[in-house]
This record gives structure tokens, sequence and C-alpha cells, in this order.
């Protein structure tokens, strides 16, 4: 259940010190981005940091790192059952993520961490996340259409939930690439709050060999050598000494290239995203347009879910061709977020047929991410195969690598 609102989790937190120094981060696209470069530069730099994004990727534990490693399933368990055990002895109806919230803040503070960076989970100012007590920058990221039902149904609505991050004082870097009237709603809450506003950007001359990059990327790179710069003003490090740290990033799931051959029986490389609204999906076509269809013009066959309530129309229509290829799946129940509903694999099907992809190019794979992933490669023509439309698809389908022997 997603249930809003500071009260619990303060309750929840009354025991647990937050003497770290909080990098926080909201928006609708990037803001996942943003921590892992975060995070990576305040490693590289020698501090001792700590991480916690969400959702999960495979394992509930994996969103919560030190010092850019996942913390370990034993002590995940053991302060879980401590957070967990505080919640039923005080009575406080905590909420799933509440309780993993209040959890990854008890292992920064075990941990003793200097640093945490810290994504939001939904929304920004009703979010669990915007319990933390010592905040040294905020950052926002791309915002976009999300979530309607608990942020808003306008651009501005949400923008200002986003913006309920901001702290008094407290500079927040925002992507100058969101629309005027959402940096305009992020200006005006700031100037209430006198919260400095910063609009980073990298030179050409800043950013060496930026061609490896996509757009989007250099973007969120700015926002977070700009946040990583105000965090830590004794550190005098160059965005060009960070770079060849910068290029080691892997964040999973973003236009990531995988080897499915465990699963399918034939080596094939697949890319996976886990573009799940119109803003992401934006960006994953251009990626696919410009890297793929550029080299194979009989199209691309799409292994495609998605969470209910989704934008799917949105979705599919900047995403699909007519000569392409749609196999549709459903992903598995999320572990601890058990709000989350898969789409039916009828419903996407049905939503590319608007966008005239013929019956004969359309694979229902319903429950059975293997077997829809064997069609898709077991196909004649051998076209790039493109998994995306949920991170949850993207967790599933790692999670099965992983798993395959």
């Amino acid at each position: 259940m997603i249930d809003l609102g500071l009260a619990r989790i303060g309750r929840l937190l009354q025991y647990t010190p937050q003497p770290w120094k909080a990098i926080h981060v909201a928006g609708t696209n990037g803001k996942g981005s943003i921590c892992a470069y975060l995070s990576a530069m305040l490693h590289a730099s020698g501090v001792s940091c700590a991480s916690f994004t969400s959702p999960h990727l495979i394992d509930r534990w994996d969103c919560i790192t030190i010092n850019e490693s996942p913390v370990s399933e034993a002590l995940f368990r053991d302060t879980e059952a401590l957070i967990h055990k505080r919640n039923q002895e005080n009575q406080i109806g905590a909420s799933e993520f509440e309780l993993l919230t209040a959890t990854a803040f008890e292992i920064f503070y075990r941990e003793k961490v200097e640093y945490g960076v810290v994504e939001v989970g939904l929304g920004g100012k009703l979010d669990a996340t915007n319990a933390l007590t010592h905040k040294a920058v905020t950052v926002i990221s791309k915002i976009g259409l999300d979530h309607q039902g608990f942020l808003g149904d306008t651009l501005t609505e949400i923008a200002l939930h986003k913006a309920g991050i901001i702290r008094r004082g407290v500079p927040c870097v925002v992507d100058n690439s969101n629309k005027s009237s959402v940096l305009k709603v992020i200006e005006g809450h700031a100037e209430e709050l006198g919260a400095t506003v910063l609009y980073p950007s990298i030179a050409a001359s800043d950013f060496p060999g930026n061609q490896t990059f996509e757009p989007h990327q250099i973007q969120n790179l700015a926002c977070a050598f700009e946040a990583f710069r105000l965090a830590c003003p004794d550190k005098q490090v160059s965005l060009g000494e960070f770079l060849p740290v910068i290029k080691q990033v892997a964040w999973p799931g973003r236009l990531q290239p995988i080897d499915i051959g465990r699963v399918t029986g034939q080596k094939r490389i697949a890319l996976l995203d886990g573009a799940h609204n119109t803003q992401s999906a934006e960006v994953l076509a251009a990626y696919v347009d410009k890297h793929l269809r550029a080299s194979f013009k009989a199209g691309i066959t799409w292994v495609l879910a998605a969470s209910a309530g989704k934008d799917l129309s949105g979705i599919l229509k900047l995403l699909l061709h007519p000569d392409d290829r749609v196999c549709a799946v459903k992903f598995g129940p999320v572990d601890g977020m058990p709000w989350v509903k898969a789409e039916d694999s009828s419903a996407i099907l049905n939503t590319a047929t608007q966008y005239h992809i013929d019956s004969a190019n359309q694979f229902n794979g319903e429950g059975d991410i293997a077997g829809t992933l064997k069609h898709a490669a077991g196909l004649p023509d051998r076209r790039p195969i493109v998994i995306a439309g949920s991170l949850y698809l993207v967790s599933d389908v790692l999670r099965l690598l992983r798993d395959t022997k």
C-alpha cells in the first residue's frame, strides 16, 4: 500500500541518529543515474558513503550500498528485524517503504558513513526519505508525468511535490532541461525557503570524449558533479579527474547490453532498459533509432511488460515502428512491494495493434519470461532484441540470468 506522509517515518526514526550528510535526489527520470554518479564520485574522493535507491533490482538489500558495495543479506535482515520490532512495539503501522527507508538509515548509522546519497521513492514532499535531518544539498532531475494519482495531473503539480525536498538554506541543483513552467515552480518554492537554485552544465572542453555518453547522461552527470562540489567543498577534484571512474559506473537496467544466452540456449545480446513512462521511453527510442535501427532495417523485436496504470499508449507510441515485433509478458510479484501489479500482456498487445503491429508480429508470453526470451531469440531474422517497459521486468530478467545455470 502507498500511504504518503512523514508522521509514521518520523516516529520510526526517533531511535536512529542521522549524523551523516545527505544528498537527496528527486525527479521522474535520471535520479537513479545521478545517485550512481554521486556515489562513485564520493567513493573515489576517499570519503565513506552510502546510498539508498529504489526499487531494488534483484534482492531487496541491493538497494542499499556502503562504499559502492551492496550490504550483506545478514546485515540487512538483522537491521530490518530491529526496525520491524520498533514498528510493532510502538504500534506505528509503518508502510513497507517506510520500513525499508528506516532500515537503510539505520544501516547508514551503524556503518558510520560520512555521506548518504538518497533517492526519493515517490514524489518528494511526503516521501519517507524526506525525513532526512541533515541535508547538504538537494537535487531535482528531469520531471515528467508519472504517478499522477498521487502527485497531480500536471507537470507543475508534480514539480511542487518534487520541490518539497528543498530545505531552507540548502542549495538545490536542478536539471535545466526541464520545462520553464517546472523551473518556475521550483524557483518559487526555493525562494520561499531561502534556498539557492543552481543549473549546472558541462562544456565540451570539460568533457573530452563526450560522444561515448548520451545527451541525457551528460545532463545527469552535470547535476551529479555540481551536487558533489557543493556537498564536498574541500575536495578540489575536476570533472576530468572523475571521468575514468564515471565511465566504469554500471547502472543496471539503463541501456544495458546483456547476454541472454543462458536462458535462450543461443548467444544473443539484448538491450535491457527500464523505460516505464513517456519521458524515459523517448530517451530509449532515440537510443534505439540511433544505435540499432540505423544498422538493421528490418525492425526491432521488443520484449515488453508494464505496471498497471502506466500510460501504455504514450510509451508504445514512442517505441514502436510498424515493422517491429512485440513479445508481451507479465513480471512477477515484487518482493516487499505488494501494491505493484503487472499490466496484462494481452492489453500490451492490444495497444501495440493500435500502432500498426500486425498480429503475425505479436507474441503473448503471459507470465513466462524465460519462454518469451527464448521465442524472441529464436526468431529467424535475428533482429535486435530490446527488453523494456518496467523496472520490475528488468529485475525479473536479471534475477533469471543470475539463477539460470
